[in-house]
């Protein structure tokens, strides 16, 4: 597989061939899952948190290789671009003081990571888009140097067969074009994982994707793109653009795009997979020696490497994921629609409210996804990503009237997610203690209406009346947005503007 993609070379056997074994693996993955061979509930959970390298003047650094060579730690990894990280905490158990023991560990690996950097003149900044970057920082000269990211990049580059469209209409509007899949880099996330057993992964997963509107309102971080105000979350929408490998006439046939919300709630883990082997074709078809319908009928636990690679290239918000802990295969829900940031107390934060809440979701006797329409949950997300904390959304009513009503994101949130959120971390075990800091936290931005991209709007704004020129204003940001986040007290805390009199720039 190495030499493969170092070759970066596939001609038309190789796609048939992958097709074919693409099959297997998903033939495979329905006999374990008929035959029952997936591990026991675990209650694991685990966190991956991208993260931008930037100077002292808030603008970025292309030196995520030297900075890894410093860290020199198996939990720092490369991200697409040469100013992105990423950092993997190990898997927890869901109870207890989790929370805190996640914090104490990010605080310690973040602050090791940011020492390191500091030898090159750099620093960590977790955000969900660096503020300061221009479009020249992302063309594919500063792609990672790894081979998966330039191989990845020539296949979607080739299946697009023409430059790629960003066209992003927010509070401004932003219309521009690359010839990379570069600027997808400028999206740093947190990913959420949730080990989940095959007969409860369909309600885990529909739980997912209706929570993830109110994750976004409440912990939007996203607000600029290339000197644009763009969207609370821009993540979204440039992700989507910048990966999109349908030419125009394609996206009008309805073709789906591989960065996709999804189209109705499943029954089952295998739903997923089928639709991902239907509706995209391959873009790595990198075949493995592995024949996995012979692992299966030897009772062994096959690898499905084939599956794993195409399933790693369609960006779904909730994805699935198929893994191997001590040779027994698992299936967990991959949480990616939350932006990294601003501090480690709010990423915990958002991350008790996920995990609450998609416990106690899953959990309902009248599960929202029988009253709530797949296309109001995808329309809420839109919401949610263009306005944040101001989101408004379709939510179904309660009481004996049933139906939808709309609601304002902050009430939904305050009034009716927060107790299930609160009931869901008691049902995980986590304690009392864990669970009102952490809550407490998502209570307040709402009580503020404050988040991470309000904040940055609002700082922003505050630097322009000073005179400073957009340009400045966004370093200026970008520089106390840095500050306050080693700080480390929770964005609904920080004060809105800059510290002191800035030089015009």
């Amino acid at each position: 597989m190495g030499e493969k993609v170092v070759a970066g070379q596939f001609d038309l056997s190789d796609r048939q061939r992958y097709r074919e074994k693409l099959q297997k693996c998903l033939t495979g993955l329905e006999r374990l899952l008929s035959e029952k061979r997936f591990d026991r509930p675990k209650n694991l959970m685990g966190v991956e948190i991208e993260l931008n390298l930037a100077g002292p003047d808030g603008m970025p650094k292309m030196l995520n290789g030297q900075v890894l060579e410093r860290i020199a730690s198996r939990d720092f990894q490369t991200e697409l671009a040469m100013f992105n990280l990423e950092v993997n905490i190990a898997p927890h158990r869901l109870g207890g003081r989790v929370f805190d023991r996640l914090a104490e560990e990010l605080r310690t690996s973040l602050a090791y990571a940011d020492r390191k950097a500091g030898e090159v003149d750099a620093g960590i900044v977790m955000i969900g888009i660096l503020p300061t970057l221009d479009r020249d920082d992302l063309v594919s000269s500063n792609l990672s140097e790894v081979d998966r990211y330039t191989l990845l990049n020539d296949q979607i580059v080739a299946a697009r067969g023409e430059d790629f469209r960003v066209d992003i209409e927010g509070v401004e509007h932003l219309v521009c074009t690359s010839k990379s899949i570069v600027p997808e880099a400028a999206c740093t996330s947190v990913q959420l994982h949730l080990q989940v057993t095959p007969a409860r992964f369909a309600d885990v997963w529909n739980a997912a994707q209706a929570a993830s509107a109110a994750q976004i309102a409440v912990g939007a971080n996203s607000p600029f793109l290339f000197g644009h105000e763009l969207w609370r979350e821009s993540r979204p929408p440039l992700f989507l653009q910048s990966t999109d490998t349908r030419p125009p006439e394609l996206q009008a046939q309805g073709v789906r795009p591989r960065t996709w919300f999804g189209e109705r709630w499943i029954s089952s883990a295998y739903d997923l997979f089928e639709e991902n082997l239907r509706f995209f074709p391959a873009l790595l078809p990198i075949c493995d020696a592995e024949e996995p319908l012979d692992v299966v009928a030897a009772g062994g636990t096959p690898r499905l490497a084939e599956l794993v690679l195409h399933n790693g290239t369609i960006y779904r918000w909730n994805r699935p994921v198929y893994g191997i802990a001590d040779g027994v295969p698992h299936l967990r829900v991959e949480n990616r629609v939350l932006p990294a940031g601003p501090t480690i107390t709010d990423v915990i934060a958002n991350a008790a409210f996920y995990y609450g809440l998609v416990r106690a979701l899953a959990e309902e006797s009248r599960p929202v996804w029988t009253r709530l329409p797949f296309a109001a949950a995808e329309a809420n997300f839109d919401a949610a990503c263009r306005y944040g904390i101001d989101a408004r959304f379709v939510w179904p009513r309660r009481g004996r009237y049933g139906g939808t009503g709309e609601v304002d994101a902050v009430t939904l949130v305050r009034d009716e997610l927060l107790p299930l959120a609160s009931a869901g971390l008691d049902a995980w075990g986590v304690e009392a203690a864990d669970r009102d800091l952490y809550l407490g936290v998502i209570e307040e931005r709402c009580r503020r209406r404050v988040n991470g991209a309000s904040w940055q709007a609002a700082t922003f704004h505050r630097a322009l009346e000073l005179g400073l020129s957009r340009e400045a204003a966004l370093a200026a940001t970008t520089r106390r947005y840095a500050e306050l986040m080693h700080v480390g007290e929770p964005v609904h805390t920080w004060p809105v503007g800059l510290p002191e009199a800035v030089p015009l720039g």
